[in-house]
């Protein structure tokens, strides 16, 4: 699934309030690819990997990977390749993942429950702390472990629990007025589910996960 399905930005807003340089979004995304190639090295015990074999092993050219990596520094031994332990690491650092990241879900109905039984982000790095909904206290089909609380919590939960980031499985009509709520309540990041482009501030980072659009691009390629 393609997370970044909505239009590339040229450029990763909000870093330059961090004291940190521009970087491409493009390279952002290409630094979890790496990322993950990384960890399948080392559930595989090796230990160093030259930029043609990660570069290869990720899908992109070796002077792309030297080109995104070199934003945030000088890695490798000329000659002996990548640490892959060590590289990991690093890039964990830069994407903020070194640590459980809190986040909330908006919106449990059957895409909600899903994400919220969905194992798979603990292990990269992230964790669904809590979910909302207008109607918390609605019997539903899954047990999950995230408390569901009502919308009139979100302002205070969001405080207290410095989460910073959501994701936003509601209908397409109150999506926006959902979202605006959640910037209001301190979220930068969004991961959207609704089908339909958010307008939110230039420091307020969207993905949009459009799976419609998806299968529309893998239909136009497999037509004949």
């Amino acid at each position: 699934m393609n997370l970044a399905a909505q239009e590339p930005l040229p450029y990763f807003l909000g870093v330059k309030k961090n004291g940190r340089p521009d970087i491409p979004r493009k390279t952002i995304y290409r630094l979890s690819i790496y990322l993950r190639c990384l960890a399948r090295l080392r559930e595989n015990s090796i230990g160093t990997v030259s930029s043609e074999a990660l570069a290869k092993a990720a899908g992109v050219k070796p002077t792309q990977l030297r080109k995104d990596l070199a934003y945030f520094g000088t890695f490798g031994t000329r000659g002996l390749g990548y640490d892959v332990a060590d590289l990991s690491k690093k890039i964990s650092h830069e994407l903020g993942t070194s640590s459980l990241q809190p986040v909330i879900l908006v919106g449990v109905g059957n895409l909600g429950l899903a994400l919220l039984s969905y194992r798979g982000f603990e292990k990269e790095g992230f964790e669904i702390v809590a979910a909302f909904d207008a109607a918390p206290q609605r019997k539903r089909d899954k047990e999950i472990k995230q408390p569901i609380l009502g919308m009139e919590e979100l302002a205070k939960f969001i405080g207290e629990k410095g989460v910073k980031m959501a994701i936003l499985s509601v209908p397409a009509a109150v999506a926006q007025s959902v979202a605006n709520a959640l910037i209001e309540c301190g979220i930068t990041g969004i991961l959207n589910f609704a089908p339909m482009v958010l307008t939110v501030p230039e420091d307020v980072m969207v993905n949009n996960v459009n799976l419609a659009i998806e299968l529309e691009n893998l239909s136009y390629f497999i037509q004949s």
